[in-house]
């Protein structure tokens, strides 16, 4: 039977999903039973949680504890940490990576006297920093609710914080938070939310969908190394004409691709159009 352990969390046990350890990598189990038996809770997170309820074979298998980066790495020599702004623990199995992260906590706007962010926030993108958190504060900080549930490896339950169950259950696309605030955070969650909706063949929420078109230009102010591995994801999903309709739909096709997009006509029926 689910189990409500209060308003904010629904909580479904071994029972009554079709999670099995069978379908999980066996090094990201290594990862969370050596976490889980030196006393940190540890759970398997995100896309990877998303897809074996879909019955899909995961891409990778991320973990998230509440241990420190440097409590990691102590727990395995195979361990090296990476990022300034927020620590990521990634263990080594091979060519098998494993990405560890620290629950991330709720955090304020920050000022910053640094040229280059600074400049970033007079062009509409708003810069947080990341601190670390519970796993309730973890949950709301995750971009999509389809992407912000929780495998617990002490009992084998699956948890939900944010009603991602529900929206995974109706094919929908949700944005956790104010979807224009998430965006400006990063404006890259708008090819994500396109690359979802077309990989898992799902619908973007309405409220998630709405600022997109109007945001869409703050893509301008992302990275072009960033916005070129977005695109390889975008595209080698295996839904590249779905991806490239609702690329259009949302006005970000002319952001990622402006030389092919400024030859386009407004009936599509340029040469370039036709002959996709």
């Amino acid at each position: 039977m689910t189990t409500e352990t209060d308003e904010n969390i629904t909580v479904i046990p071994r029972s009554e999903h079709t999670i099995s350890r069978s379908d999980i990598s066996d090094n990201a189990l290594k990862v969370l039973y050596r976490l889980n038996k030196n006393g940190y809770e540890a759970y398997l997170v995100g896309g990877g949680v998303r897809d074996l309820l879909l019955g899909k074979k995961p891409k990778d298998f991320d973990i998230t504890t509440n241990a420190t980066p440097e409590q990691i790495r102590k727990l395995f020599r195979n361990c090296r940490l990476v990022g300034r702004r927020f620590r990521l623990a990634h263990i080594m199995f091979g060519p098998e990576v494993i990405e560890v992260a620290t629950f991330r906590g709720h955090h304020d706007q920050i000022e910053s006297e640094d040229k280059n962010r600074s400049q970033q926030a007079k062009n509409g993108m708003l810069l947080r920093d990341n601190i670390f958190g519970s796993i309730e504060e973890d949950a709301i900080r995750r971009d999509f609710t389809v992407n912000s549930l929780y495998y617990n490896i002490d009992d084998f339950s699956v948890r939900d914080y944010v009603g991602g169950l529900n929206d995974l259950k109706a094919g929908i696309i949700r944005l956790i938070g104010d979807p224009e605030t998430r965006y400006r955070e990063d404006p890259v969650r708008m090819l994500r939310a396109v690359r979802f909706a077309c990989k898992l063949d799902m619908r973007i929420e309405p409220n998630t969908a709405q600022p997109i078109q109007h945001l869409a230009p703050l893509l301008r102010e992302i990275p072009s190394a960033r916005l070129f591995e977005e695109s390889l994801k975008l595209l080698q999903a295996g839904q590249g004409y779905a991806t490239y309709n609702m690329l259009k739909e949302y006005h970000l096709f002319e952001q990622l691709f402006p030389v092919i997009s400024s030859r386009f006509t407004n009936n599509n029926d340029s040469p370039m159009e036709k002959n996709h």
